[in-house]
């Protein structure tokens, strides 16, 4: 039973069959992998958000974490989903910009000294000026990585800035548990 399970996430992510970690789990009796499918299917298959842009999200929190496997996975599905080369392109810039600004910014943080607060950041952001995906999707996915990456200054920035775009509670959400789902099945890609 857990090794039909373990094979309806390989063929889903369109992975090869060869996962130690995977492999653990069935081995082991871990009921957690059950837990890991259904995880999966919910995170992608939400209410607030269209399938291209739980994929798109997943696409950046993917490159974000560094995940080959994740990131064949989820450009291949946003093609599917009819999403652009520039929008693909996009998600995966945003991921690395993220990436940048939260180290920047929760530095910032993290020291509490005005001297370095006023200090110009020096990194540029023009893709954030107008962004193909539209501002507040961009934002969206900002929020997402910054998250995944424990940036508490960006995740409150990005928050705002949704909510000040008319997004609701319930899509963030969803961009977070996308965030977080897809950075739980990546720790066991290996």
């Amino acid at each position: 039973m857990l090794e039909e399970v373990k094979n309806d996430i390989v063929t889903a992510l369109g992975l090869d069959d060869d996962n130690d970690l995977l492999d653990h789990l069935v081995e082991g009796s871990s009921r957690y992998i059950k837990d890991l499918k259904l995880n999966l299917k919910t995170a992608l298959n939400v209410e607030n958000m269209s399938a291209k842009e739980a994929h798109l999200t997943g696409l950046a929190i993917a490159v974000n974490n560094k995940s080959p496997k994740l990131v064949k996975y989820f450009k291949v599905k946003s093609q599917e989903l009819e999403a652009s080369e520039e929008e693909i392109a996009e998600a995966i810039a945003c991921a690395s910009l993220l990436s940048a600004n939260n180290i920047f910014y929760r530095f910032r943080h993290y020291v509490g000294s005005e001297k370095y607060d006023s200090i110009p950041a020096r990194i540029r952001m023009n893709i954030m000026a107008k962004p193909v995906l539209g501002k507040e999707f961009f934002e969206l996915i900002s929020l997402a990585v910054s998250a995944a990456n424990g940036c508490e200054m960006c995740v409150k920035s990005h928050e705002q800035s949704v909510r000040n775009l008319g997004t609701g509670e319930k899509r963030i959400f969803d961009a977070i548990r996308i965030a977080s789902v897809v950075t739980s099945v990546d720790k066991l890609l290996v």
